[in-house]
């Protein structure tokens, strides 16, 4: 599915984001900045697609290296040859990886990010608790991922947008199928509040979850306590 829509996939999300993603990311990571307490040295980006926030990582920290990895072999492609990752030369590098066994050692890096990832995850549990063995203690997780919106009135828009006008504009794209499965994905994600128990249960005791555009996404940030460190 992925791989279909890889080519025009950045595309597409700027056009069914109204143009919002273009904000969701350096938002997230000036949230990020306002948590961490570590520097940013090493930094791993899994479920990059084309590489938008891998970008954003290698830019925010210009002294850090950057790793993107994804599953599908289309969207490296893809990332690989755009002109902005070209710029930043072998600050910013891209690999074939399953997020659920990263070939990673443990405590690799400082940051780990994705976004919009979380929902695409057959089992998130096992993901957050690798995600966290690869991270320091004082590392810092962000997941930028599509939430149910806080105020009812914004979530009765949302959904008459996301479930209805999103798989349309996919349809007149060729791609009617994965942006069908977009609002669909979405429901099998945990709640914003189970989210952040799955977080310190995986080994995050300190955990934010800051909202944007009215809780339509939220930055659930996460810093990896010592080995065995869960908050209940």
């Amino acid at each position: 599915m992925f791989a279909h829509i890889a080519a025009g996939y950045e595309g597409f999300d700027h056009l069914a984001s109204l143009g919002q993603d273009f904000l969701w990311r350096p938002r997230a990571l000036w949230q990020l900045d306002r948590f961490r307490r570590a520097p940013v040295r090493e930094a791993l980006d899994i479920g990059c697609g084309t590489g938008e926030l891998a970008r954003a990582v290698a830019h925010r920290y210009p002294a850090a290296r950057v790793i993107a990895t994804d599953f599908t072999r289309e969207m490296l492609v893809q990332a690989r040859r755009h002109r902005g990752t070209r710029a930043l030369g072998p600050r910013l590098a891209f690999g074939a990886a399953n997020a659920g066994r990263l070939p990673f050692d443990d405590g690799s890096f400082d940051l780990v990010t994705n976004a919009f990832v979380a929902r695409n995850l057959s089992d998130l549990e096992r993901t957050l608790a690798e995600l966290r063995r690869v991270l320091r203690p004082g590392g810092v997780l962000l997941t930028l991922e599509i939430t149910e919106p806080v105020s009812g009135a914004v979530r009765t828009l949302f959904h008459a947008y996301f479930d209805t006008v999103v798989p349309l504009l996919g349809r007149a794209a060729g791609s009617e199928g994965p942006y069908r499965y977009l609002p669909e994905s979405l429901r099998t994600l945990p709640s914003r509040t189970t989210f952040v128990g799955l977080l310190r249960a995986a080994g995050f005791p300190r955990v934010s979850a800051p909202t944007q555009s009215g809780g339509i996404v939220t930055t659930f940030l996460a810093e990896a306590g010592a080995p065995g460190d869960q908050s209940r």
